[in-house]
């Protein structure tokens, strides 16, 4: 399952009380909750959820930024782009704890049942459930929506491609059927989309034209959820206002959230401006993405006076594995050898980076699950190495020999003997130095393409490797470009590398197809950048879905960590291990943030409201 918002997509929800999902034979029964891991915390009649404020107070305004740009609300689909904070409009089946790992409760849904073998799950929804209008939330409005994000977004197709009906099955029941049974995961992920009312968008809109779910809309969108829509300007600003008349705003799973009356965001093209805006105090809250704006930019004096609060928080990275990368594209000719893709990364100097730019503020990454217990690390054991000698003739042979690093740079000589290395590594692959140019030794093209980017944030980390590439004859280029450009380019391939992040939760799932499996090569949308087509990585990705036992999920893991590393597809970079934030004085959240993530905005209040 995917996550948050450094590029996190899609979440992991729902859970269960007095049985996990490794199930006994009793008779199926109705659940509160569900957990893929283990079983859930709370018990049925839990009063709200261990980390929140039950006594916090509404109302207050929250100011936020974001970068870029909006021009959707449609939540749904891949077209477009979405604005921020479109998720508070609409109500989820389930709703996750963030005290726990791949753990929901139910939101919409009172209840969910699922029979011995997994291959379907139910759910009971409340008969409380009212969208904005005071229609009730039905079965039709759960079809419609599941049908209406497969068919539309190549995300979501994807993602419960093993869900092949959504049936109503009671007057307050829908069911899920799936083609393959004994899945974990797959009655745990239906929970987690946004629901949204068929009536609506079966209907017409002020101007009388017809609705349309396929399609983009900047048509306040009506939602069953905490917020509406309360204004906006196209690609610059959307204020959202809390509803008075939220039908859930009494539920245990709520209590203590959703505690500002406004939340407004404002939108960026420059992350300088942005930090300026929230260092002049027109901004609440901002989360650091530069480690040496972090270590250099805050000694102004709203900070020292205790007005800006700044924190830096490891909860998301308890159980979020990260991979951040430049990514070549293999579907251009030029990255299809392995060697090149080895090469690339012997040019990139980290150290240096890290030392001149980030003051010693980040850590390599050396696995596709960094962070978490799922990185792999030495040679393979155990049952891991027995799925490991089953694909031998499938997986490079270093991965049974060589045990996965990164280069070292950081100082003159490592620098030169790594772009030694990659010199020798482009020849073997049919490259040559000539003069200042490296080409192809058959053809005498010059190896040259682009790094495409989405912000300019990112250009002070990628120019100087761009420097290095061309002390080995590589001619790189940097282009930046619009965030919509840089959607529409991703979503069809077009480009040559790219910088991404990839977030895991601790049980990955179906999205890891999504990821890096043949089926999503050439399916636009995807999120396999790279264009992997892989048989090995394909059976990995198969025996973690069907893994019987966590032993068994996490050893498949681990031996897929090893093939995507020993094949070199991306450039790792780097990452802090930390969420650092600043804030106002006049936010405030609870003294014990929770386990797995630090409850923003959800769980905060404004100080400025009287108790």
């Amino acid at each position: 399952m995917d996550l948050a918002r450094v590029g996190f997509g899609v979440a992991a929800l729902l859970l269960s009380v007095t049985a996990p999902l490794q199930l006994s034979a009793s008779e199926t029964q109705w659940r509160h909750a569900i957990a893929v891991l283990g079983e859930p915390k709370l018990p049925s009649n839990f009063k709200h959820l261990p980390y929140v404020n039950a006594d916090a107070p509404k109302g207050g305004e929250l100011r936020l930024s974001d970068e870029g740009t909006f021009d959707s609300f449609n939540p749904l689909i891949d077209k477009g782009t979405p604005a921020a904070g479109i998720a508070s409009v609409f109500d989820t089946l389930m709703r996750q704890s963030e005290d726990e790992v791949s753990v929901t409760y139910g939101l919409l849904a009172e209840a969910l049942s699922y029979p011995e073998d997994l291959s379907s799950v139910t759910f009971r929804l409340r008969p409380e459930a009212k969208w904005a209008d005071g229609q009730p939330v039905l079965p039709e409005d759960v079809i419609f929506s599941f049908n209406g994000a497969k068919h539309h977004s190549t995300l979501y197709a994807s993602y419960y491609r093993h869900v092949i009906s959504a049936e109503k099955t009671g007057d307050r029941e829908v069911t899920f059927r799936f083609d393959e049974k004994n899945n974990r995961e797959l009655p745990s992920i239906v929970g987690d989309f946004s629901i949204l009312p068929k009536h609506w968008w079966e209907g017409k809109d002020a101007q009388g034209r017809q609705r349309d779910i396929s399609r983009t809309t900047l048509e306040p969108l009506m939602g069953s959820g905490p917020y509406k829509i309360a204004a906006f300007q196209p690609g610059s600003t959307i204020r959202y206002e809390l509803r008075d008349d939220y039908w859930a705003k009494d539920l245990p799973i709520n209590i203590g959230q959703n505690n500002f009356k406004v939340i407004t965001h404002t939108y960026f093209s420059d992350a300088d401006v942005e930090f300026e805006a929230f260092r002049a105090g027109t901004l609440d809250y901002y989360q650091e993405q530069s480690s040496s704006r972090w270590a250099t930019r805050y000694d102004f004096a709203a900070v020292k006076d205790g007005l800006v609060i700044r924190e830096s928080l490891p909860n998301p990275f308890r159980a979020t594995g990260i991979m951040q990368a430049m990514v070549p594209n293999m579907r251009r000719e030029i990255f299809k050898d392995p060697r090149v893709r080895e090469a690339l990364n012997y040019a990139f100097d980290f150290e240096d980076l890290n030392k001149n730019l980030a003051y010693g503020g980040l850590k390599r990454v050396d696995s596709y699950f960094w962070g978490t217990e799922l990185a792999s690390s030495g040679l393979p054991q155990g049952r891991e190495l027995e799925m490991l000698e089953a694909l031998k003739d499938k997986v490079p042979s270093q991965v049974f020999t060589t045990p996965y690093t990164n280069p070292v740079g950081g100082d003159p000589q490592k620098v030169r003997d790594n772009l030694r290395k990659a010199i020798a590594l482009l020849k073997e692959a049919g490259w040559e130095l000539k003069g200042n140019r490296m080409v192809n030794s058959k053809t005498g093209q010059p190896m040259s393409f682009e790094i495409l980017l989405s912000s300019p944030s990112f250009e002070r980390s990628v120019l100087p490797y761009v420097a290095s590439l061309k002390k080995i004859g590589v001619d790189a280029r940097v282009r930046t470009v619009d965030a919509s450009q840089y959607i529409n380019r991703t979503r069809s391939f077009d480009y040559d590398v790219i910088w991404v992040v990839w977030a895991q939760t601790m049980n990955p799932g179906n999205e890891q197809a999504n990821y890096w499996g043949s089926q999503s090569v050439d399916t636009a949308g995807s999120r396999n950048y790279a264009g992997i087509s892989d048989p090995a990585v394909d059976q990995l990705i198969g025996m973690i879905n069907t893994a019987p036992s966590r032993e068994e999920q996490v050893a498949a893991v681990k031996a897929l960590d090893r093939v995507l590393l020993a094949n070199h597809f991306v450039v790792p970079l780097f990452y802090s291990g930390e969420t650092k934030i600043a804030y106002w004085n006049r936010l405030t959240h609870p003294q014990e943030l929770p386990t797995y993530g630090i409850g923003f905005p959800d769980i905060w209040w404004s100080k400025s409201v009287a108790q």
